[in-house]
């Protein structure tokens, strides 16, 4: 099994090596900029990935996965290539960069770690940091769908009726009960019915960095994860459900898809069923 993370160390030894691609991921729910504060310091060498931006324009909901074209385009004119040897980071420690990992990771790139504690950690430690914007040179990004990684709003409603596999919803357990208002206007409280309880921070130690593997495997077991059977994540919009997937891949499990749509689609619709309470 490989680590989907790295440490600071690891990722410091590793800078300078020609096919190292480091990607400020970076994405606030409270509205801050992330690629301002990107440009005012980021890891030396870093590219910033755009969650908004790299994302089906087409679509009503945010942030949603771009079609393999459009993606292949944007991350190329970053000088990213799926042979590169890719690590992601976010501002807030983990956050947003399960998700641009999930992006590189179902659009086929096979080498793609998150930096445990991102920029946080990082800066912490007294390691250096750039300012400004990186001018890479733009190569080619042939991006392979891989659709298992995927769920859409008909696979999760069909999974109701006909179990298929477990959805695991990465959102606070106050918002899966509905005793707590969602923070996007217009959606209803409560959860996908049959779905389990799993918000991203119960994976997470308190300085921002993953949980080891002994601690996480205590955590699905807790919340009734069931690990033989096909899983998926969702969340609010998709940025926190691949903290979800990325700490099951910590256990080896690299095939957790995730509900793009999540609740932003789920409960903003009529034909979605919803249930309420634990």
């Amino acid at each position: 099994m490989t680590d989907p993370m790295i440490t600071t160390d690891a990722l410091a030894a590793l800078i300078g090596a020609p096919d190292l691609k480091i990607v400020d991921a970076s994405w606030h729910m409270d509205g801050r900029d992330g690629r301002a504060l990107y440009q005012q310091a980021h890891i030396p060498g870093a590219l910033f990935f755009d969650i908004d931006g790299i994302s089906d324009k087409s679509s009503p909901l945010p942030h949603m996965l771009a079609t393999p074209e459009a993606f292949a385009a944007a991350v190329g004119a970053l000088g990213i290539s799926e042979r590169d040897d890719i690590v992601v980071y976010d501002q807030a420690g983990l956050f947003s960069a399960a998700r641009a990992w999930w992006n590189f990771r179902i659009m086929g790139a096979e080498r793609v770690r998150v930096l445990d504690g991102g920029l946080p950690k990082w800066i912490a430690e007294g390691r250096p940091v750039e300012t400004g914007v990186a001018k890479p040179e733009p190569v080619a990004f042939r991006a392979t769908m891989r659709p298992a990684l995927l769920k859409d709003f008909d696979a999760v409603k069909r999974n109701i009726e006909a179990p298929a596999f477990q959805l695991l919803d990465a959102r606070s357990a106050a918002r899966f009960r509905a005793e707590a208002p969602e923070p996007r206007a217009g959606l209803r409280g409560g959860h996908v019915p049959g779905s389990v309880s799993l918000p991203f921070g119960t994976v997470l130690n308190a300085d921002g960095t993953m949980k080891d593997a002994a601690a996480l495997a205590q955590v699905f077991d807790t919340a009734g994860v069931d690990q033989s059977c096909p899983l998926a994540a969702s969340c609010g919009s998709g940025v926190t459900a691949p903290i979800v997937a990325l700490a099951l891949a910590r256990l080896g499990r690299e095939d957790v898809a995730i509900y793009d749509g999540s609740w932003t689609e789920w409960g903003g619709r009529e034909d979605a069923p919803v249930a309420t309470g634990a």
